[in-house]
């Protein structure tokens, strides 16, 4: 799906919604709150949570790992809308229907929550209701932001994707990467040789060090910013 178009979506769905009112009214980090305890499920690598196109029916919680959402284009590509990691929600909805499909990107343990049972609470609890619509707002702004980084350079797409995940990981230097470099080409919107050489043009200038393939040290964060 285009994703001028998916967020065109997005903000018609929640055009009532005072986003902006809703996050100043939360108190705790909203990758952190409980909307409900749900049942846990294990996921395989690259096992389908739900498709594209299937009824909603639970809303999703990463206890581990990482998961994954993506469409798949007209011509056979594919494009990486989000991923998500631990403590953070996911399949959330304005509609009936998922947009995307959702996938574990390594094996995963995930809350499985009843839809409808939030809906119920949020219904007779405006803490809840407030929290549903924080996280709501914040898919928004998730959405609103990877538009944005699509129209900026490879260095510049890969750069505030390297500082995007230290902050979502909560560390400075340290990046664990549990994707590989092709899932983060199809969410840059570039080849997987594009991706690979600009990780070397920041690791040339000490921008970063790579212990590993998945490990990411952040040296000197002012070329990653630029």
């Amino acid at each position: 799906m285009n994703f001028a178009l998916r967020l065109d979506r997005i903000n018609r769905r929640w055009r009532t919604v005072d986003l902006s009112q809703c996050l100043q009214r939360q108190h705790v980090h909203i990758y952190r709150m409980d909307l409900h305890v749900g049942a846990p499920k294990w996921f395989s690598r690259d096992e389908e949570v739900f498709g594209e196109g299937e009824p909603v029916e639970y809303i999703y919680k990463v206890k581990s790992g990482c998961i994954r959402t993506f469409n798949t284009l007209s011509d056979g590509r594919r494009q990486v809308g989000s991923f998500y990691l631990s403590g953070e929600y996911f399949g959330l909805e304005g509609e009936n229907k998922h947009s995307s499909s959702a996938e574990a990107v390594v094996r995963s343990k995930v809350y499985v929550i009843k839809r409808s049972a939030v809906m119920s609470r949020a219904a007779a609890n405006n803490k809840t209701k407030d929290q549903l619509l924080a996280l709501t707002a914040q898919e928004l702004r998730r959405t609103q932001r990877h538009v944005l980084l699509l129209r900026k350079t490879a260095r510049e797409r890969v750069g505030q994707f390297l500082l995007e995940l230290a902050e979502r990981e909560y560390t400075q230097r340290d990046i664990q990467l549990p994707m590989t470099r092709q899932d983060i080409a199809d969410y840059l919107g570039l080849t997987i040789e594009t991706v690979s050489r600009v990780f070397k043009r920041f690791e040339n200038v000490s921008a970063i060090s790579m212990p590993t393939v998945r490990r990411v040290v952040l040296r000197d964060r002012s070329p990653l910013e630029s």
